[in-house]
């Protein structure tokens, strides 16, 4: 009787946990927009001209083509900080929203989205994109801890018009919420913290993965004076007051190294002449954990190689150029040597 009763007990406390524990410390399934790496088809119908001079959000319409065929009523806003100012970008990025969340289908699950799109009408805009996109490609092959996304053909339409307007490359990326259940985590949102609330694998591996694509803009555990923390990243955790192994997610590419955009310039703080220059920007006290992270990668190359050779209608010329970037970077933790001389001496 003592003995079941202990039986009973135990599986009651075990019950309680599990009852506690949240949902999100499972890992997810990815949602069915970024469960593939397969280019999607489809149009975006709305006032093309008031999301190209307004801040504010106008109605549209979103199709998905295909064998699949599905469409939805979404909102869309202009986003950004300089790709919305009109001596860069003649077309701003987009937030996509989607007031009836859908349960089915290609979008089951969105409710609001990130489109990267063409900043000039100009095809030759598009290779941006496309490089852009690629640089997200290379976090995922290093980690599962960051931003999906998905590349789209899209068909832009103007309200009432029964043809285009014009059709351009642009991809989504994953929602933050979306992200972290993937991880089996949750977003945090706080300002500035220390640098000992970071996971110091997580935060090594993206310090080096910025230094692989040249770019010199970002913030781990700090934002901008004026601004909530972080600066082109997100921090996820166990819990969203979570205090201590704080996963940064990094996004926002468009002035890297690798994909050098017309208006690209480094911060002002930084004193190079051209974003083409890496500079390494990780934490001193991560130095372990990126000699370590540093020969993965190294041992991987072919892995990082092949999606830049896998980026579908990217100019042959700028594959060429991006190979060559990133050889680079392979050329400088070519050896436990090289590792210190370009990285760990260079750490803050």
């Amino acid at each position: 009787m003592i003995y079941c009763k202990l039986i009973l007990s135990v599986a009651a406390v075990l019950l309680g946990l599990a009852i506690a524990t949240p949902a999100h410390a499972q890992p997810a399934e990815p949602t069915p927009l970024f469960a593939s790496d397969e280019p999607i088809r489809i149009s975006i119908r709305g006032d093309l001209s008031r999301l190209a001079r307004s801040s504010g959000a106008s109605p549209g319409t979103l199709t998905v083509m295909g064998d699949a065929p599905e469409t939805h009523s979404i909102q869309l806003s202009p986003r950004g900080v300089s790709r919305r100012r009109r001596e860069i970008c003649t077309f701003p990025p987009l937030r996509v929203e989607l007031p009836s969340r859908p349960e089915s289908g290609l979008f089951e699950g969105q409710r609001r989205l990130k489109l990267v799109t063409h900043c000039r009408r100009q095809s030759s805009h598009q290779q941006y994109v496309l490089l852009e996109y690629t640089a997200y490609r290379l976090f995922n092959t290093m980690t599962s801890r960051g931003f999906r996304v998905r590349l789209a053909e899209i068909d832009y339409y103007r309200n009432d018009d029964d043809e285009p307007s014009y059709t351009r490359v642009g991809f989504f990326i994953e929602d933050v919420d979306d992200a972290a259940a993937r991880n089996g985590m949750v977003e945090v949102e706080r300002g500035d913290f220390p640098t000992n609330w970071l996971n110091q694998e997580d935060t090594a591996r993206v310090a080096l993965f910025q230094y692989m694509v040249g770019n010199l803009d970002w913030a781990v555990q700090a934002g901008p004076p004026g601004e909530d923390c972080c600066h082109n990243t997100r921090p996820i955790g166990a819990t969203e007051n979570a205090t201590s192994n704080l996963t940064p997610m990094p996004y926002d590419f468009d002035q890297t190294g690798l994909v050098f955009a017309p208006y690209s310039a480094p911060p002002a703080q930084i004193r190079v002449s051209s974003v083409r220059t890496r500079v390494y920007r990780g934490f001193c006290s991560h130095n372990a954990q990126t000699r370590a992270i540093a020969a993965e990668v190294l041992a991987a190359r072919s892995q990082y190689e092949a999606v830049i050779a896998s980026i579908p209608n990217l100019p042959e010329r700028r594959r060429s150029r991006a190979q060559s970037y990133l050889a680079d970077f392979f050329d400088d933790i070519a050896t436990p040597e090289d590792v210190e001389d370009n990285l760990i001496d260079e750490c803050s």
